[in-house]
């Protein structure tokens, strides 16, 4: 393919419901929106980086000058390229993985357009629906807690993800536990937490019958994660540790999780996020797709990522419905038996609607 033109947006919609973690809260999605035009096609793709560097160090104004001064000349300089190559073509830029994962999502997106292929299928998906989860952000109080999961569960959701934070962990998951003893369900703590000053809180969550604790501690303290899963019975899931499928080996070389969250934006794409895919294959460990409140863009290439035959936990996914009452694409929704299924269209098989796009663009700048 050739690139002959990229188009950044900058789009911001409001949640239906403020999302609490131990990094704050959030009330609307802000994203960066990448468009790659390649002859005829128009491929999209999201960065899921946020307006501030709280998950990671990234954030949407850094994303954007990475971008434009980078990344884009990039690709736009080279020629016909093969988007199975950008890895190496960006690898001059150290870090920036978000922003790299959004450019090629759009490019794969475009590529796989031109030839008729779905996102899914060039990946090695072996579904065509996929089971999905929930997850719920810290709630003011432990009964709008249950009755939020309730909700969820009475929706179809296969599994409940609980996020927590010190001060807000034991009575509201065994509030939850008590009320739904047969669904599972898991913990994140997104980093918040330090060992071994809070190992007892985690010796007491192992007597829940959770199906993992994610990311209890720091992203670089991997150590620590090996030390605490020593300790506990419940499997330790990585995310925020997980940039690339070498540290994927080297958590569990550490024996630091028996489970890992995969997220394409996080580890730097789709490619990579594959890698990480065929690794766990290989250990025999489970993986699951988790979410960054993605608009139906982000969302559609998740769903064939998630369409791989290791995923086998439902994937923090869900329907466009829980987070927008209004989604930058036709709306992804939630099956009675708890699957989302994968879009027919070829490349990652939506696109965005045009005015809806243009009602929530606060900034857009094209490069040729």
């Amino acid at each position: 393919m050739r690139v002959e033109e990229i188009e950044l947006r900058l789009v911001r919609m409001p949640l239906v419901s403020p999302f609490a973690t131990s990094f704050g809260e959030e009330r609307e999605k802000e994203a960066i929106l990448v468009s790659v035009q390649s002859g005829d096609a128009t491929g999209w793709g999201e960065c899921v980086a946020g307006n501030e560097p709280g998950f990671s160090e990234e954030f949407n104004d850094g994303v954007w000058l990475a971008l434009r001064e980078f990344l884009a000349p990039t690709i736009l300089g080279a020629g016909e390229i093969d988007p199975a190559e950008m890895p190496s073509l960006f690898a001059r830029v150290r870090g920036n993985r978000m922003a790299k994962a959004a450019l090629e999502m759009a490019a794969l997106d475009a590529d796989l357009r031109q030839r008729g292929e779905t996102l899914a299928a060039y990946l090695g998906g072996k579904r065509d629906r996929v089971k999905v989860g929930v997850s719920v952000g810290i709630q003011d109080s432990v009964e709008r807690l249950v009755s939020t999961v309730g909700d969820h569960v009475k929706a179809g959701y296969r599994r409940i993800k609980l996020k927590i934070r010190p001060g807000y962990d034991l009575d509201p998951v065994s509030s939850v536990r008590a009320a739904f003893p047969d669904i599972p369900v898991s913990v994140d703590a997104n980093g918040g937490y330090r060992f071994p000053l809070d190992v007892d809180t985690f010796h007491a969550l192992d007597e829940l019958d959770l199906l993992m604790i994610e990311q209890p501690f720091h992203q670089e303290d991997l150590q620590d994660h090996a030390s605490l899963q020593d300790q506990i019975k419940t499997p330790i899931a990585l995310d925020e540790s997980i940039r690339s499928a070498a540290d994927a080996r080297l958590a569990l070389d550490l024996g630091a999780c028996k489970i890992i969250n995969i997220k394409p934006g996080r580890v730097g794409g789709l490619l990579e996020a594959a890698k990480i895919h065929d690794l766990a294959q290989d250990r025999r460990i489970h993986v699951w797709c988790g979410g960054m409140l993605e608009t139906g863009l982000g969302r559609a290439a998740n769903l064939a990522l998630a369409s791989l035959p290791r995923f086998t936990i439902p994937g923090d996914i869900s329907a466009s419905a829980r987070y927008f009452e209004e989604d930058l694409t036709e709306p992804f929704t939630l099956s009675a038996d708890g699957t989302i299924e994968l879009p027919k269209g070829m490349g990652i098989g939506v696109e965005p609607l045009p005015q809806r796009l243009e009602e929530v663009t606060v900034r857009s700048e094209r490069l040729a």
